[in-house]
């Protein structure tokens, strides 16, 4: 019932882009470190940048397992399941790689995500992933369960930090900086955020 596809487009694109939620997936190399799975959310926070690259932001939290595995190994999966509408399941396995605010090639990254404005959310990265495997499988057993809205909770709360403050709530934490195994996570302290254009 599963089938590998070539390239993010059409259909497979169209689906994956109407998710309100995907997951991410990543672990480092050591057989005893610690497996990372996270939910992603918020409207505009992830794009298809090509037929084989994808990325989302990467918003301020009280870790930061999945930079500090990308930094080590990039090996990542990230996927989308159909709470509406017919049954499907969507897995990218790939390359992924954190682009800091310092990264030349911030700007013209940032700009494929148009509905979000970067500092009401801390946005400290953003994760590019290359795929190397596409697939979808049938997703029967995923329930039906319907999308409200959402959450403004996340923009509330880092609404109220600045770059410095930013800084100072990330060095408090235990696992931003370094992950739950001790390998280099976020590096601080972050770099302004670059400021766009009026």
């Amino acid at each position: 019932m599963g089938k590998t596809h070539e390239r993010i487009d059409g259909r497979l694109r169209a689906f994956i882009e109407a998710q309100p939620i995907f997951f991410t997936a990543t672990a480092p190399l050591d057989g005893d470190g610690t497996i990372n799975l996270s939910p992603k959310g918020l409207t505009g926070s992830f794009a298809v940048i090509d037929e084989h690259t994808v990325a989302y932001l990467d918003f301020a939290g009280s870790n930061a397992e999945t930079v500090a595995h990308l930094r080590e190994n990039g090996r990542i999966t990230l996927m989308w399941c159909a709470f509406q509408g017919p049954p499907n399941i969507v897995r990218v396995h790939g390359q992924g790689e954190p682009v800091f605010r310092d990264d030349p090639r911030w700007a013209e990254l940032l700009g494929h995500f148009p509905g979000i404005e970067p500092e009401p959310h801390g946005l400290r990265a953003i994760i590019v992933v290359r795929a190397e495997l596409v697939r979808d499988t049938c997703g029967y057993a995923v329930p039906f369960m319907t999308y409200d809205e959402d959450r403004d909770l996340h923009q509330k709360r880092f609404a109220r930090e600045d770059d410095a403050s930013l800084s100072a709530y990330f060095d408090k934490k235990d696992h931003i900086a370094a992950s739950i195994d001790g390998l280099p996570g976020l590096p601080l302290p972050l770099p302004p955020l670059p400021r766009t254009a009026p």
